[in-house]
């Protein structure tokens, strides 16, 4: 077929790979293009609630997470995976639905937008949590290194799409209604879901079973999966000293809400774009030859050598381009990286160890990064000293990626990862 001939061009999927293989583009396509609709105005609404209660918003997304953790946890122990995966996605549509409607009545909007950038924060590592724990579930670790980089290039078109969506229909249409057209995308996602099932395992699979909080105790327990939280959260707090430099640089350049949030929109589709090149055409090729440990670390390298440009150079150009490099570094390499991490799990780990991870992990790092800021900039302490502070923090997971790689490459070759 001309489709099996023109992927054997940029991926090495083989022929009994590919229709699975194009769903899950497709799926994280329309996932990542719901969620890059909204973001934009995620943080305009950040920046618009006061750049000084930015540490509030990450710890509300913390508290946040931490009602939600159990219940998924609750969820996926009882309903086999072809339920709990629609189940989730439409959940976030019904929430879609309810913020579309009061922001549209204009009802407390303040309050709203603050409501709003917390759930955006929890919806994101939610819904794309649950998408890499379902293709750890149905790759195995030599797939994943194989076509883990084309399957994130479907996240990366529907980033690039998101954006382009945003800025093309935001005065059409209005923003507003935007969220409608991200809700629409976000239950194509689970069409595309539903297709990854096998029929003639659906009507028999079980559910994970275990209890809510099984999650917690398996990542206490094994030191390689508190190395990926720890690897995470070390990376979060980076992103978060980025995040409140960007957002302190963009509020000081302009106060018109629009031209913020075009600004925001304009790294979007930059990463996009560099993120999309990457991935077609060296991710797979990158992670398969140089292994894991080496993908994993180039994220830490750039926010090294990131935030030592930004504390000699604190000027918007700078920022957005550190800002998209770091996104397309963690996009097109460190990512996958990382999620080929989770392949060599047991298959309860892979969704309930990897969740506590992406959430309650990610945003208790963020929470805290937020918190260590605003209690360093207290003491007086100055963008160069904070940026030496984050250099430190992103030396440590380059030295933790080494390790990680290695880790991986030995539960692989011993087969400790489930086999489907």
């Amino acid at each position: 077929m001309l489709a099996e001939r023109w992927l054997a061009r940029v991926v090495a999927v083989r022929p009994e790979e590919v229709r699975a293989l194009l769903w899950s583009f497709a799926y994280f396509f329309c996932l990542l293009a719901s969620y890059y609709i909204l973001r934009p105005l995620r943080d305009e609404m950040g920046v618009a609630g006061g750049v000084r209660n930015l540490q509030w918003l990450f710890t509300g997304t913390f508290l946040a997470m931490l009602a939600a953790v159990p219940l998924y946890g609750a969820l996926v122990a009882r309903l086999p995976r072809r339920r709990f995966i629609p189940f989730v996605y439409h959940f976030f549509v019904a929430n879609l639905a309810i913020f579309w409607l009061l922001l549209a009545l204009d009802i407390e909007r303040t309050t709203v937008a603050r409501v709003f950038f917390i759930w955006i924060s929890v919806f994101n590592l939610f819904a794309v949590s649950v998408f890499w724990s379902f293709m750890a579930d149905i790759y195995r670790s030599e797939q994943a290194k194989r076509l883990y980089g084309f399957i994130a290039a479907g996240g990366t078109a529907g980033g690039l799409a998101g954006p382009a969506i945003t800025y093309g229909l935001a005065e059409a249409i209005g923003v507003v209604n935007l969220i409608v057209v991200a809700a629409l995308l976000l239950e194509a996602a689970v069409l595309c879901a539903t297709r990854l099932e096998p029929r003639q395992e659906a009507a028999r699979e079980a559910s994970v079973g275990g209890g809510a909080f099984d999650g917690l105790g398996m990542v206490l327990r094994s030191p390689y999966i508190s190395g990926i939280l720890l690897w995470v959260a070390l990376l979060s707090i980076a992103a978060t000293f980025l995040y409140f430099e960007q957002a302190q640089i963009v509020a000081d350049t302009s106060s018109d809400p629009a031209v913020r949030t075009r600004i925001f929109a304009t790294v979007d589709l930059a990463v996009g774009v560099l993120t999309l090149a990457l991935q077609f055409v060296a991710t797979g090729k990158l992670i398969e030859r140089f292994g894991v440990g080496p993908a994993l670390s180039l994220l830490p390298l750039v926010f090294v050598g990131g935030f030592a440009l930004l504390a000699a150079t604190p000027v918007l150009m700078v920022v957005i381009a550190f800002q998209a490099l770091q996104r397309t570094a963690n996009f097109a390499i460190s990512n996958p990286a990382r999620e080929t991490l989770f392949t060599v799990l047991a298959r309860d780990e892979k969704y309930k160890a990897k969740n506590v991870i992406d959430t309650l992990g990610a945003r208790g790092a963020d929470a805290a990064g937020g918190w260590l800021i605003t209690g360093l900039r207290a003491l007086s302490m100055e963008a160069r000293a904070l940026a030496a502070v984050a250099i430190a923090v992103a030396a440590a997971g380059f030295l933790l990626s080494v390790v990680l790689g290695r880790a991986q490459a030995r539960r692989a070759i011993v087969g400790t990862g489930a086999q489907h």
